[in-house]
């Protein structure tokens, strides 16, 4: 089969053929329609510090994809050949304290689909059942199928508090955030503002519902929450772009009480005014991937049940291009002025 490849522990990846997998017990085999491209796979692709500690190669990269299974192992129960699926890309132990307390994304042993095991960007990929997540509602297109991973992302990050009536800051632009706009908006939050260094994303979040964008390097968040009229500040926060200086703006924005859910993952320390939180009573919660998988519940029946929300995730994907072309994919996701780069597995 046809396949990105890192053949060791240096930058790029190589399209070339590899060998064909197979499921083995309780595994499934899933011929590759549509991949999405991450951030990790961008990090992969560089090979910087966290892909020199984090990754096993030699990889197949890729963890957010659409496809239709084609067979399975023994042992499989509920997963039909044909069936129409995406992936959890957190592989669990399955006996940790976690997992056996129905924590599994809190596994203490998790193993990633296409960082320390064979990925997506490929013509197959072999995952266990129980990660097989199988499509029943014909609306989700293999473009929509293929970014239910960060989708799920935004839903787990946006639904961390309630969001009923509430002004919610997101700090950050790019497709996570901008799911999380179209997220907060369906779930009932009354304004909804959000900050990038990007026009052109900026534009994208006021397409997708957001009550104000903000330049944050021409504006400041303060300027904003004076705008939308909030006397007292942010209710709910939503840190997605790993920013020290968007972190540090929206603890200064916050309203007494409020909350702030992290999703942005930092590339260095950041250190912000601990005072401030402990005065002000804020509550700061990190987030990681996926509910297992209660996520996924709740994002298939939010698409099922709202043409207008399913119409706003669909419109992040800015990009689908033929797999035979990823280098230009790759190129355009990491220039970082659009949405979702997905490709497409039957052009290759």
């Amino acid at each position: 089969m046809k396949a990105l490849f890192k053949s060791g522990p240096q930058a790029g990846f190589e399209l070339v053929d590899r060998p064909e997998p197979e499921p083995g017990f309780g595994e499934v085999k899933i011929k590759v329609l549509t991949t999405g491209i991450c951030g990790t796979d961008l990090h992969i692709q560089a090979w910087d510090d966290w892909a020199a500690g984090a990754v096993t190669s030699p990889l197949i990269p890729g963890h957010e994809f659409y496809g239709e299974v084609v067979a399975t192992g023994t042992g499989v129960r509920d997963v039909q050949i044909g069936d129409r699926v995406s992936g959890e890309g957190h592989i669990v132990c399955g006996t940790c304290r976690n997992c056996r307390a129905g924590r599994r994304q809190m596994c203490i042993r998790t193993v990633s689909v296409g960082v320390q095991r064979d990925g997506a960007f490929a013509e197959y990929v072999v995952i266990p059942e129980t990660n097989v997540w199988v499509h029943t509602d014909p609306a989700v297109t293999p473009e929509l199928g293929a970014i239910f991973d960060p989708f799920g992302n935004a839903v787990h990050t946006a639904l961390s508090f309630p969001l009923v009536g509430e002004d919610v800051l997101i700090t950050g632009a790019g497709p996570i955030g901008l799911m999380a706009i179209a997220v907060v908006r369906h779930a009932g939050a009354r304004k909804i503002a959000v900050t990038d260094v990007s026009a052109s994303r900026l534009e994208l979040a006021k397409k997708m519902g957001a009550d104000m964008c903000v330049d944050v390097s021409q504006t400041g968040v303060a300027e904003a929450q004076r705008q939308l009229d909030l006397a007292e500040g942010f209710d709910i926060g939503l840190e997605m772009s790993g920013r020290a200086s968007a972190l540090r703006a929206m603890i200064e924005n916050m309203t007494h009480g409020g909350r702030i859910a992290l999703l942005g993952l930092p590339a260095e320390e950041i250190s912000i005014d601990w005072a401030k939180v402990v005065t002000h009573m804020l509550t700061l919660k990190g987030i990681y991937g996926r509910e297992m998988f209660e996520t996924w519940y709740a994002m298939s029946a939010m698409l099922s049940s709202s043409p207008a929300l399913h119409a706003a995730i669909s419109s992040v994907i800015t990009d689908v291009l033929p797999a035979a072309e990823w280098e230009r994919g790759f190129q355009t996701a990491r220039h970082g002025e659009g949405g979702k780069v997905v490709l497409d597995w039957t052009r290759i």
